[in-house]
């Protein structure tokens, strides 16, 4: 029996007053941050080796299928603008397409060749690194992925929920998050859905940090798509360089980041 499918140690969930429904369910997601914090030490290890490969040239792809698929997307749309990296830097590749993003695409994670067929769509190689993402760990489109990767020579790792599945058996670096059975039985999109997010989180916030996209604690290289942005990256450069809040804004604007706007003044 797969954790993620038992019973809720919860009876009766329609009687339950709203309150009690809510404290409930936040007793059972502080559960989530010690399931993912057993997983640093292997996390750890994984960050180190797609540190390595991105310096080379290598990306890092997240496969998935449903919530776990659509887990990986946020996290990978999110690395450009927030560290300012190319948007093929990481990327995220869902079952059934772009499509299912926003409608589930009926079978579309129960084929076990598509995933493969996804990341040659964009030339995967040797140096790339492929996260599985299931909470099960038995999703074929990312189990047939991962097999492929493996024989090719890719770096595999994988996020799942449930000890000694497919998934953690056969990838290089397995992320396992046991979280327990869901408050509403077999729903995944709850804790094992946070946990995925929380790892996905740690993981490529750590090697954005390792590639140098930081600086102290600050976004230095964040696109400035609207004006909070700018608004952000002002305070930024005004309080690094101790200027007035008018001539930092000037120079983020005249350079286009963070960093280059420090870097020029500093000059």
């Amino acid at each position: 029996m797969k954790t993620t499918e038992a019973a809720s140690i919860y009876q009766n969930l329609e009687q339950m007053s709203s309150t009690e429904l809510l404290e409930n369910i936040n007793r059972e997601d502080q559960k989530v941050a010690e399931a993912t914090r057993a997983c640093i030490p292997i996390l750890s290890a994984l960050v180190e080796e797609v540190v390595g490969r991105m310096q080379q040239g290598g990306r890092l792809f997240y496969l998935g299928a449903g919530t776990s698929g659509r887990l990986g997307i946020v996290d990978a749309s999110e690395c450009p603008p927030t560290y300012g990296v190319p948007h093929g830097w990481v990327i995220g590749l869902i079952a059934g397409g772009d499509a299912a993003i926003r409608k589930a695409v009926e079978f579309a994670e129960d084929d076990r060749e598509q995933g493969w067929k996804d990341l040659e769509e964009h030339a995967i190689g040797p140096l790339d690194t492929v996260v599985g993402i299931t909470a099960s760990g038995t999703t074929p489109y990312v189990l047939g992925a991962v097999e492929k990767c493996k024989a090719m020579g890719i770096l595999t790792a994988g996020i799942t929920c449930n000890a000694g599945s497919p998934l953690a058996e056969i990838t290089d670096f397995p992320l396992v998050a046991v979280v327990g059975p869901e408050f509403v039985t077999g729903s995944t999109r709850m804790k094992a859905g946070t946990a995925q997010k929380l790892l996905l989180n740690m993981l490529s916030t750590s090697v954005m940090v390792r590639l140098g996209r930081v600086v102290g604690n600050r976004m230095v290289d964040m696109q400035l798509s609207n004006n909070k942005l700018v608004d952000r990256g002002t305070k930024m450069v005004m309080d690094t360089l101790h200027i007035p809040y008018e001539h930092a804004q000037s120079l983020l604007l005249e350079h286009g980041s963070v960093r280059k706007a420090i870097e020029a003044h500093q000059k």
